[in-house]
């Protein structure tokens, strides 16, 4: 197969061509979801740009112009070009999202070890840088919407903190309850922001016309080489017209590929510039409307309903970030980057609406201390941007060694994509690397937590398998000696969940040695988290009798995807259906789970204050009842001591 062929195959999702009534739907249920963060960019984007310096970027038409010129040309080469004709492609089983994007490497690269390894380093950063942009993106968009209170009452303008952080509280609050019941309001909602966007900004563009200039590169050449250093410090602010355009990939899942398409080109993209090229020709009429151009388009009658419209997109907005939070906990923890937390299931029809509690609390505390610490959107603008930008550097990386190792691009295309987007991207990571004494720390703080935390756990556990291997035994020395020696089988059946089945779960070890019974049944159960979304049911189950066919000893091996819901007691219903290997009482069986409890042991291995992290983590880990939908009342935890 070619490269080409090979690179342009169709995910399972994106196979046939949908009704047309499903196909407007799935574009709607994108507009809600999808779009919420880069769509509400507007609310600060230019205004931000103007601010910066003091003035430094002046309201006159070659400024205004040239920023406009940038602006477009960065939404039209990283969002339509980079990620939704380019990066989208790269769907992991129809999944996307960095994470995913490495996954799919590593899958793709067997054998390659130093690349697999490289590209899974990226998607850790990446996800890392996440985490701090899910801190920042609530915080901002929630914050310049209420803003527009200072433009309608500016008397009340001491209200807008208070306002801000109440409707956020509530946001958070509400993750426990799903966001199902609400979620299908969003496409709607988001729908009409849009089209509002367009409204806003298409009067003012007949106004002044000679605005649609600014849409031609050479204006935005221009003012690069006239005012390089001051066009550079404005890269920094410019880049927050294209925050968001990760959610393009990383929600790929949830709507495939052709509705996100449809629903940028169609809808977002056109509102998007209209409503830049409208704030544009209000600046030039009014050069003091730089200090809020986004509420200044609006009519006056209409900037209270606007202050409402604009809240309703940027609450939805935070949503998906929030919703991205806790999917992409779920992929680094099913990817062994995480400890087991507690994840929650909030929709019985989507596996993929989940609740993370202490993800939740954690953003919720942060988001709130950024709003009170920087007090403003135009503060917040500051901090803004570097994880963005490192973000889309990596997916750019992660693309480039996708196509190169697997769809095997020739050099002159590698270097040319390099160019382009790298170029853009760089420069744009490099602006924005000018506020990090303004702010531009916090998110490298953040993400250099998260990225340390991942990869301390990912070794951790690495070390303490390792240590449980040796003192757990070989599984198949246990079974020949329980046939030599049999001992006393007590009726029921018992179902052990165990990493492998090389060894033997100690707590079955502990019921033979100590008590000296086995159960009549016994089901040993290995939970497999692939790098792939999602494991079909009829590749899910391997059955294995261990060499004795009629010991009533067996190992189930579950295979599961990163969005896939564990769930146990599920997957032996699916093997008892499959298999007459499996003679057992599901709805009697007792699970028996071993608990290691690790402490800090003498030096080697790691160091001390990794030791000390990996314990505190693993001390917080969630119950693997909870993580596996085992049934409290007839679950029993057993468990020993391993030192690390």
């Amino acid at each position: 197969m070619s490269s080409e062929q090979n690179e342009t195959k169709p995910s399972p999702r994106d196979t046939g061509r949908p009704p047309q009534p499903a196909a407007v739907t799935l574009a709607l249920g994108a507009l809600g979801v999808v779009f919420g963060d880069i769509g509400t960019s507007p609310l600060y984007a230019l205004q931000t740009v103007f601010s910066i310096d003091n003035g430094a970027v002046r309201p006159v038409p070659g400024d205004v112009y040239g920023v406009l010129s940038l602006v477009f040309w960065s939404i039209l080469l990283v969002v339509s070009v980079k990620y939704v004709l380019f990066v989208m492609r790269a769907d992991n089983d129809g999944e996307g999202g960095i994470l995913a994007l490495a996954a799919l490497i590593r899958r793709r690269v067997p054998g390659r070890a130093r690349l697999a390894g490289l590209a899974t380093l990226l998607g850790v950063v990446g996800a890392s840088l996440f985490f701090g942009d899910s801190v920042i993106t609530p915080a901002i968009s929630v914050l310049s919407a209420v803003e527009g209170i200072d433009v309608v009452a500016s008397s009340i303008r001491d209200a807008i903190l208070p306002i801000a952080a109440v409707i956020l509280i509530v946001l958070f609050l509400a993750q426990r309850f799903g966001t199902h019941r609400v979620g299908r309001l969003f496409g709607p909602v988001m729908l009409l922001w849009f089209l509002t966007l367009a409204v806003l900004g298409l009067p003012h563009i007949l106004q002044r016309p000679a605005i649609l200039r600014s849409l031609l590169p050479t204006y935005g050449v221009g003012f690069v080489f006239e005012h390089p250093f001051v066009a550079f410090i404005a890269m920094g602010a410019v880049v927050l017209a294209i925050t968001g355009a990760e959610a393009l990939y990383a929600d790929m899942g949830h709507f495939g590929r052709p509705p996100i398409r449809r629903a940028w080109f169609a809808v977002v993209f056109p509102a998007l510039t209209l409503n830049y090229l409208g704030q544009g020709a209000l600046i030039l009429g009014q050069p003091d409307a730089v200090r809020n151009p986004f509420y200044l388009l609006v009519p006056s009658w209409a900037q209270i309903p606007m202050v409402v419209l604009a809240t309703f997109a940027t609450v939805i907005a935070s949503q998906a970030v929030i919703s991205g939070a806790f999917s992409v906990t779920r992929q680094a923890m099913r990817l062994g980057f995480l400890p087991h937390l507690t994840v929650r299931h909030t929709s019985a029809q989507e596996s993929g609406q989940i609740y993370v509690p202490g993800v939740n609390w954690l953003l919720m505390g942060a988001v709130l201390v950024l709003m009170v610490t920087f007090g403003s959107s135009a503060s917040l603008a500051t901090a803004y941007g570097v994880a963005v930008t490192g973000t889309l550097l990596l997916t750019t990386a992660l693309f480039l060694i996708l196509a190169g190792a697997v769809w095997q691009w020739p050099w002159w295309r590698l270097v040319l994509v390099a160019v382009v987007f790298g170029g853009v991207e760089l420069t744009f990571f490099a602006a924005n690397l000018t506020k990090v004494v303004h702010g531009g720390w916090l998110p490298l703080l953040l993400g250099g937590v998260a990225v340390t935390t991942m990869l301390v756990w990912q070794r951790g556990r690495r070390l303490v398998t390792a240590r449980r291997t040796e003192t757990e035994g070989r599984l198949s020395d246990f079974v020949d000696r329980l046939r030599d020696d049999p001992p006393t089988r007590v009726p029921g059946t018992a179902v052990f969940p165990h990493p492998t089945k090389e060894t033997v779960p100690l707590a079955l070890r502990a019921n033979a040695e100590f008590n000296g019974v086995v159960h009549e049944h016994v089901v040993i159960v290995s939970v497999v988290f692939e790098n792939v979304p999602h494991v079909s049911r009829n590749e899910r189950l391997a059955v294995d009798s261990l060499s004795h066919a009629h010991d009533g000893i067996v190992h189930l091996s579950v295979r599961f995807g990163f969005h896939d819901d564990a769930n146990i007691p599920a997957a032996l219903r699916d093997a008892f259906m499959l298999t007459t290997e499996l003679e057992t009482d599901l709805d009697n069986a007792f699970y028996f789970l071993s608990k290691v409890t690790i402490e800090q042991g003498p030096p080697g291995g790691m160091p001390r204050w990794q030791k000390r992290l990996f314990i505190g983590l693993a001390h917080n880990a969630a119950s693997q009842a909870a993580a596996f939908r085992l049934p409290v009342d007839r679950t029993v935890v057993m468990g020993t001591t391993i030192e690390l």
